[in-house]
């Protein structure tokens, strides 16, 4: 029977992308739950073999306008205290922060567009070495402290916090390598259209950065990913 593989999603149109082919190789059924109508007082997080937790225009913090948050992020802590693999894409990475006691705060500036990231030594040395200069997708404005017993594996000029690990089991990720090929990026641009245009960039570089450089993230990012399945 095929392992299961839940993709928890905020929005609409962020699902795995580019990393679906790997999960899927890795011998994993996908499943999707929208964050908004899960039971997260049940045990919707821990019956998945593989948690997935996808990104958002919401703040971790912004639980007033979101109390799905608050119990979305005390199930994740249920799961990584059980041990379970989870893995985290932006807002899904700083929903792993705050789960693990970190702070999740705006950042100094919105991050958006193609960029390398900065490896650690420690990033060097995991899955994150198939992005070494690989100009990745970024999309963010916030930010988070690194959680205690957590391990730095990269990041940007702005955001010292673009990757942690948690032992074998736990990866975060505040960077999109899955989105370079899929066509749903016309959504994010329209959908996050003043949010482009505050970090000072335009939809046309975007869009031909998108057709450029996307390939080549997405096969740097499905490297990664196979490479952190295969460590479970």
């Amino acid at each position: 029977m095929a392992k299961r593989a839940l993709i928890l999603r905020h929005v609409e149109y962020e699902g795995a992308a580019g990393y679906r082919a790997p999960i899927e190789a890795a011998g994993y059924a996908l499943e999707w739950q929208a964050a908004d109508s899960a039971d997260f007082a049940g045990g919707v997080l821990d019956s998945a073999d593989l948690l997935i937790v996808m990104g958002g225009p919401m703040g971790v913090y912004e639980t007033g306008s979101h109390p799905w948050i608050v119990p979305e992020v005390a199930a994740i802590g249920r799961r990584m205290a059980a041990g379970l693999p989870t893995l985290g894409i932006c807002l899904g990475s700083q929903m792993i922060a705050a789960a693990l006691g970190a702070r999740v705060y705006p950042g100094p500036a919105r991050e958006v567009g193609f960029a390398p990231l900065h490896l650690t030594p420690a990033g060097a040395a995991s899955p994150l070495a198939a992005l070494a200069g690989t100009e990745v997708l970024h999309w963010h404005g916030d930010t988070f402290t690194l959680p205690e017993g957590a391990v730095r594996l990269a990041s940007t000029e702005g955001y010292c916090n673009q990757a942690f690990a948690v032992g074998p089991r736990v990866l975060a990720l505040q960077f999109h390598a899955e989105m370079g090929e899929d066509p749903r990026f016309d959504i994010w641009l329209e959908e996050g259209r003043d949010y482009v245009a505050s970090a000072g960039q335009t939809a046309d570089r975007l869009v031909e950065d998108h057709r450029r450089l996307g390939p080549p993230a997405v096969a740097a990012g499905r490297r990664m990913i196979a490479d952190w399945l295969g460590g479970l």
